[in-house]
């Protein structure tokens, strides 16, 4: 899909955010937004369905401020189409994270707990970790009991 011929000559930011949602994008098209210069249509991206999981895997090797970025790894690790590589990956990047002293994906490790696709010795892990703070370690612990 050619996203040029969708967007009008005179862009704006906004035109390539609403391009994310218009139905007549494909999957290619999303995976050239993905691309983008601006983290928020990277964002709208990440949280569209039709979403790869090779587009998934693009946005992880994108650049965020440490919001976004945590904003992302959630969305990623709830991702329908985020497979178990995908997976591995934002739990590795999880991991990095919580060894910094700034920087909390919290959400993330939780969202990751509940995903079928991960053992839970994998995402138990995380609780070891220096950043781990009890409510993350309790959040993860319900995730993982909620999926027997």
């Amino acid at each position: 899909m050619d996203i040029d011929a969708l967007l009008p000559r005179a862009r704006t930011p906004r035109d390539y955010l609403d391009l994310v949602a218009d139905p007549r994008i494909d999957r290619d098209g999303l995976h050239t937004l993905a691309r983008s210069p601006y983290s928020f249509v990277r964002l709208a991206v990440a949280m569209d369905m039709r979403t790869s999981a090779a587009t998934l895997i693009q946005l992880l090797a994108g650049q965020f401020d440490h919001w976004d970025r945590n904003h992302l790894l959630r969305l990623i690790a709830q991702h329908p189409q985020a497979d178990r590589k995908v997976l591995l990956k934002v739990l590795q990047e999880t991991e990095v994270l919580l060894r910094r002293a700034d920087i909390r994906p919290y959400a993330a490790a939780i969202a990751l707990a509940s995903r079928q696709e991960l053992e839970p010795h994998l995402v138990r892990r995380l609780n070891d970790l220096p950043g781990a703070s009890r409510r993350m370690r309790r959040g993860v612990e319900r995730a993982l009991a909620r999926r027997r």
